[in-house]
């Protein structure tokens, strides 16, 4: 690939320099990122390049600033050097990473409630009416992350291999039976944290049946992951009020169960 030097112009959200960003475009999709190959900044393509900057560094080995704007440093990871990825990843745990990034900080609708137009539909994936019942019977982390994923095997044109369940209990049970789907349980990733990649999902246990869920963007330096998680606050409790990206969850907490690596499914 011929070197494409940086020419000043930032791209960002709304640039509409179509040949700059169909070339960005390309790029992504070579470098195995499911960017869509419309020429247009949207949306979708600011998820996939906060994606890229989550796991790839600049020329002088430091982590990219993760905005979703091609400038100079993320420009030049691009197409200026060999970019340095932190983990391999598949195709639908990118898609996925992509779809989860578009997400956040949406809100629920009113705080508190667990409703909102975005909450209703990540409810209504997984088969639950979001008008019948208290707030506290419609917890929808779990709803969230099946949601993400059904986006993701869509835009892929294949089916979720996600059991289709609003437990994150019952997921990481059956999760046990579903083919190609590898169960990385807390013990297994603390002996082998290599095994802790971009993509995986997460599972907490809080007993009584409360439990937690979340996508790992990226495993960061010292250990401690950067998730995106769906009905929590900026504070990583549970059955909060919106989709946020945290750095709080650590191999070690005593609540995780393991992972879920769908990266085969």
């Amino acid at each position: 690939m011929d070197i494409k030097p940086f020419d000043g112009v930032i791209l960002k959200l709304g640039s509409n320099a179509s040949e700059k960003v169909t070339l960005v475009q390309n790029r992504l999709r070579e470098l195995g990122y499911a960017a869509p190959e419309s020429g247009i900044f949207d949306a979708q393509t600011e998820s996939v390049v906060k994606l890229f900057q989550a796991q790839h560094s600049d020329d002088s080995g430091l982590p990219l600033k993760i905005d979703g704007e091609v400038g100079f440093h993320t420009w030049t990871a691009l197409f200026g050097v060999v970019p340095t990825v932190v983990q391999p990843i598949a195709q639908l745990l990118a898609q996925a990473l992509a779809v989860a990034t578009s997400q956040d900080h949406q809100m629920e609708v009113p705080p508190g409630s667990n409703r909102g137009p975005m909450v209703d539909e990540y409810l209504r994936a997984t088969g639950i009416d979001p008008t019948q019942g208290s707030p506290n019977s419609r917890p929808w982390c779990m709803c969230f992350m099946y949601w993400v994923f059904l986006q993701a095997a869509q835009h892929l044109n294949r089916t979720t291999p996600l059991p289709k369940t609003a437990s994150c209990h019952q997921h990481w049970v059956a999760a046990a039976n579903l083919p190609n789907v590898k169960r990385i349980t807390q013990q297994q990733a603390l002996d082998t944290r290599s095994l802790i990649q971009p993509g995986l999902i997460f599972i907490l246990d809080f007993g009584g049946g409360m439990g937690h869920t979340g996508i790992v963007e990226s495993v960061l330096p010292g250990g401690a992951l950067q998730t995106i998680e769906g009905n929590t606050n900026t504070d990583g409790s549970r059955n909060g009020v919106g989709v946020f990206r945290l750095q709080r969850r650590k191999p070690s907490d005593s609540v995780l169960t393991g992972f879920l690596d769908y990266s085969h499914a």
